[in-house]
């Protein structure tokens, strides 16, 4: 368990996947704390990630700042511990410090400032439940300049969501790189 710099960790997780698979361009769509992750591997891999999906992202409520931090420790700490013994209650705090208290604003892992430079083309779907706030998919396609989002709520009527999953892959086709759609 990577406790130090966790989001770093992640990406250096998820990019070795891609090495391993011999993959140097993709698509990257994240759900819940995926968002995070999105944030953190455009600021990492700049030139790989071609295009992003945001749904449903996590970030910081500063009405309820502790939500993450208390959500992890309720619902996948007690059957983390069980199969991991060896990790004590302090490391399990500090790495829930470090994703969630380290940087509490807007995604976690990476700045507002980062998200207003960064040009990769994003599609975001919004959410707004205590873990996922409306305002962070607001924020993230109002600073990003290649950003889009959808309506909020996107997941009913049927109707609704299927033409959500219909805009998600037009937006991801019309993101394909030249060289990739020319084979």
């Amino acid at each position: 368990m990577q406790v130090d710099n966790p989001w770093d960790a992640f990406a250096d997780d998820q990019l070795g996947l891609m090495d391993h698979l011999g993959i140097r361009e993709f698509f990257y769509m994240g759900y819940c704390i995926g968002g995070c992750f999105a944030g953190k591997l455009l600021q990492r891999a700049p030139n790989r990630v071609v295009a992003a999906v945001f749904c449903q992202s996590v970030g910081h409520r500063p009405e309820n700042p502790t939500v993450m931090y208390r959500h992890s420790k309720e619902n996948w700490v007690p059957d983390f511990m069980k199969g991991r013994p060896d990790v004590s209650v302090e490391t399990i705090e500090k790495y829930l410090h470090n994703l969630y208290a380290v940087q509490p604003d807007f995604l976690y892992s990476v700045s507002r400032d980062f998200i207003r430079n960064c040009r990769t083309p994003m599609l975001v779907l919004p959410d707004d439940v205590p873990g996922h706030p409306l305002q962070t998919s607001i924020d993230v396609a109002s600073l990003a300049p290649n950003a889009e989002i959808t309506v909020y709520p996107w997941k009913e009527p049927e109707e609704l969501r299927q033409r959500t999953i219909d805009r998600v892959r037009r937006f991801l086709q019309a993101h394909i790189p030249m060289r990739a759609a020319a084979q």
